[in-house]
């Protein structure tokens, strides 16, 4: 299991490629002396390390970034980077905290197409904790709502969208009287 911070949290005067190859230190084999001789099985590791990043960034976009510091990035590709660094864990959940939060439009309509690679195409499945109910209505097969900490509602992104009770916690009251007049 991965996970992303509502709050970007990236290493941001190490470049996208070091930010990637960072998030498969969990994977790695090779000890101290490996490290500190540089023996065979230490180079294939980092060659592997290297390559399986470079491949993450292409899946995520970011392929021609490699190179640049990851502050220097759009904030919209530095949630992407993010979520390739959990991915090269190899991860088969992946928890997104607030993924949209701050972002444009256009980007977050870029990520809930990412979203939907990332599920379809790699066979991640995915936990998004998230406010923007246009992007949770597309992304999500089951819903959980919360209301001050509390579990109000689940279902289907139908059956929240008619919930009474979200309605009412969400909407407030008023619009459920409107609606029944």
């Amino acid at each position: 299991m991965a996970r992303t911070f509502q709050n970007i949290r990236l290493f941001p005067s190490m470049t996208v490629l070091e930010n990637v190859m960072i998030g498969r230190h969990c994977r790695t084999h090779v000890g101290i002396t490996g490290a500190i001789f540089r023996n065979a099985g230490t180079l294939r590791e980092e060659k592997d390390i290297v390559d399986t990043s470079y491949n993450i960034l292409e899946k995520m976009g970011l392929s021609q970034h490699v190179n640049d510091l990851a502050m220097n990035l759009p904030y919209g590709a530095q949630r992407r980077l993010e979520i390739a660094r959990a991915m090269a864990t190899e991860p088969f959940l992946i928890l997104l905290d607030e993924p949209a939060a701050g972002m444009n439009p256009q980007e977050t309509l870029e990520l809930d197409d990412l979203i939907v690679k990332i599920r379809d195409q790699e066979g991640i499945s995915l936990l998004l904790i998230e406010h923007d109910m246009k992007l949770v209505m597309s992304l999500s097969d089951r819903i959980f709502v919360m209301d001050y900490g509390k579990k109000i509602a689940q279902g289907t992104p139908e059956e929240i969208q008619n919930n009474p009770v979200v309605i009412k916690a969400y909407l407030g009251e008023d619009l459920i009287e409107d609606k029944d007049a």
